[in-house]
């Protein structure tokens, strides 16, 4: 299965870790949209940040 994910929240004043966890996440501006296979790894990333991204079934 895969996923969209969008950032909807800035990372400015976010903890270190939820920054990089963005950036693995391929994530660098608001708005910006990444498709990923969901993976328990991918989900796990998205769990750590789900108050600043927007997921989507595709």
């Amino acid at each position: 299965m895969k996923v969209r994910v969008t950032q909807i929240k800035s990372g400015i004043g976010r903890t270190l870790r939820q920054k990089q966890t963005l950036a693995s996440l391929g994530l660098k501006r608001i708005n910006q949209t990444k498709e990923h296979e969901l993976t328990p790894q991918i989900q796990g990333m998205i769990d750590k940040v789900n108050h600043l991204v927007k997921v989507e079934e595709i």
